[in-house]
């Protein structure tokens, strides 16, 4: 159980809420803006002392029917409301495990478009012709650039626009595996990025949780020009791996892109 987190998860959860959020009015002498802890514990049916201890780091593990009081209370998503529930169960194995053959299979069949798998420290792991058509061949890069998020937050510059709402969607999906703090790579990843990237380190602190299934990908690429692409994450099923598939809405200059390298 990881009690910190659980502990930082139900705050910030609580300080983003107001009172008209849930039905309650504003009363006299409010100093935050959030809601105070009496009316969590309130809106969920338990002690205020009980939930005082949740949010200190403190007390018993929480059961499934009080976390999802709690969640109706803090207004949680689906996401968020799954977390929740990780945070107060063991850690899972974080053994590392290759990528079932099944996948790689599928990443041969999958010949027209690109295709790549993730693992749970967003590390790309494997990928099809198509991919390396789109992006140049990872085999050639060097460790660091094989990695989705280093490769978002490695630069000096600040993150805007487009980039930022993609920097913010991937430090909420990382959160949301469930693989930190359990897994040993994600945590180190994780500390790595807080040490080397303001920008990671305050999207990390705003604890948003949000499972990454679909994206837009823009780019240009240097033979077929302008590309949008959509992309579908899809989990696999027993595993820490996760299949990304792009491809481009029919009838349009992307399609056509796609089909030249695909030609080439």
């Amino acid at each position: 159980m990881d009690r910190t987190e659980l502990s930082g998860f139900l705050r910030s959860r609580r300080d983003r809420l107001r009172p008209a959020d849930v039905g309650l009015a504003p009363g006299p002498r409010r100093q935050a803006p959030g809601l105070r802890r009496t009316e969590v514990a309130l809106l969920a049916g338990i002690s205020v002392d009980y939930y005082v201890r949740l949010e200190q780091g403190r007390g018993p593990r929480p059961s499934e029917q009080v976390l999802t009081a709690l969640g109706r209370a803090l207004r949680l998503t689906g996401d968020e409301h799954a977390y929740l529930l990780r945070l107060a169960r063991p850690a899972p194995a974080s053994a590392p495990r290759p990528v079932p053959g099944n996948v790689l299979r599928l990443l041969d069949r999958l010949d027209d478009v690109p295709a790549m798998v993730i693992d749970a420290s967003y590390d790309l792991v494997a990928w099809n012709r198509m991919l390396v058509a789109l992006i140049g061949d990872p085999t050639t890069w060097p460790p660091r650039r094989r990695n989705r998020l280093r490769r978002l937050f490695d630069t000096g510059d600040a993150i805007t626009g487009n980039r930022l709402d993609l920097a913010r969607l991937c430090v909420a999906d990382l959160r949301a595996s469930g693989r930190y703090p359990a897994d040993p790579a994600v945590r180190a990843l994780v500390g790595e990025l807080l040490e080397e990237s303001p920008e990671f380190a305050r999207l990390w602190a705003e604890r948003e949780v949000v499972v990454q299934r679909t994206l837009t990908k823009r780019t240009v690429h240097p033979v077929v020009g302008p590309l949008e692409l959509d992309c579908e994450i899809l989990a696999v099923p027993g595993s820490e791996h996760r299949l990304l598939v792009y491809t481009a809405a029919p009838g349009t200059p992307s399609e056509d892109g796609l089909k030249r390298l695909l030609a080439g």
